[in-house]
């Protein structure tokens, strides 16, 4: 299920996989309706998969494809007008780049303001399992000599990291 607050953060829970077999079970869910948990609490929780703080008020989430024959993404609209979309990566090795490639950009372009930018994204909860597109999107608009900088550090050209931001936008518009 995916879900957003009206502090402006975004989410993916699910149920764990042993409840999900437990309601196939009982289809009724009589037997989970007497059940308690601790401290007369919820007998089950949901499991987090994602959380990311995107500083604006969602008003609208669309499972959607953009593209003929694309893969499907989750398209967001906030009150202030601004689109965004949250596309899984397909592969452990996109992930492990963004991620490297997140954290370097995170230290050579730190915000104009002075805000901590990890501390920005988990405003009210931590960051999981999110890279932010919007900072890997800025490595196109550093000095040559600094994208050649973080461009070494993760053993690839700046033309690679280019490429690699372009298919990532290509598969969502």
């Amino acid at each position: 299920m995916a879900g957003a607050d009206k502090f402006g953060n975004v989410y993916f829970v699910r149920l764990p996989q042993d409840v999900s077999e437990e309601i196939e079970d009982d289809p009724t869910g009589g037997r989970i309706r007497w059940e308690q948990g601790k401290l007369n609490g919820a007998p089950n929780k949901v499991e987090e998969i994602i959380q990311f703080h995107i500083g604006d008020v969602v008003t609208s989430l669309q499972k959607a494809s953009l593209i003929p024959g694309g893969g499907e993404c989750l398209i967001y609209g906030t009150v202030m007008g601004s689109i965004g979309a949250l596309l899984p990566f397909t592969s452990r090795e996109d992930v492990d780049f963004f991620s490297h490639l997140e954290m370097h950009l995170r230290q050579e372009q730190p915000p104009l303001c002075g805000r901590d930018h990890m501390g920005y994204r988990s405003s009210y909860f931590p960051v999981k399992d999110v890279i932010d597109g919007d900072l890997c999107e800025q490595f196109p608009t550093l000095p040559p000599d600094l994208q050649r900088k973080i461009a070494d550090e993760l053993d690839r050209t700046p033309g690679e990291i280019l490429k690699k931001l372009e298919d990532i936008r290509n598969k969502i518009i």
